[in-house]
């Protein structure tokens, strides 16, 4: 990652941190769970307003590293507004943006938008689930089973 680029990612990744967005415990909701990651200590739990298919909002509480706050603050901003659908597939290029080898050059999804920023969390395995505790947390908030999600 270029130094610059590795900047900027410090820079997002510190202010998501320090004034995460939509940070709140959401009443009514419509969705509920918490998240886990046992490596780290990270903890969430992710409200979700959801109106005929489209999610209307997502708040989160919790605490947890920088680079864990920082993404589920950013992925509350990124969810609203989307469907079902659409929220899948951001999961789904989230997932291969931090998962992906870190000698490729990162595939950027068509839907990650100010997202692409986590690519450099591929560079640090250790670091993914930080990043993607939320991600996972989203999701089986859509899927509307499971009251709870562990990183393990």
């Amino acid at each position: 990652m270029a130094s610059d680029l590795r900047e900027l990612y410090q820079e997002v990744i510190l202010d998501h941190n320090k004034k995460p967005r939509n940070f709140r415990e959401m009443e009514p909701f419509d969705r509920k769970v918490e998240g886990f990651n046992p490596l780290c200590g990270d903890r969430l739990t992710l409200f979700m307003k959801i109106e005929d298919g489209v999610i209307k909002d997502v708040t989160f509480q919790g605490s947890g590293c920088a680079i864990s706050t920082a993404s589920a603050s950013m992925m509350t901003e990124a969810l609203v507004g989307k469907t079902f659908e659409e929220a899948e597939q951001m999961f789904s290029e989230f997932h291969d943006l931090v998962t992906g080898d870190p000698t490729d050059e990162p595939k950027v999804g068509e839907h990650l938008d100010k997202l692409e920023i986590f690519a450099g969390i591929r560079e640090f395995p250790a670091r993914v689930k930080c990043a993607t505790l939320c991600w996972h947390t989203a999701k089986a908030a859509l899927e509307g089973g499971q009251k709870s999600v562990s990183t393990e």
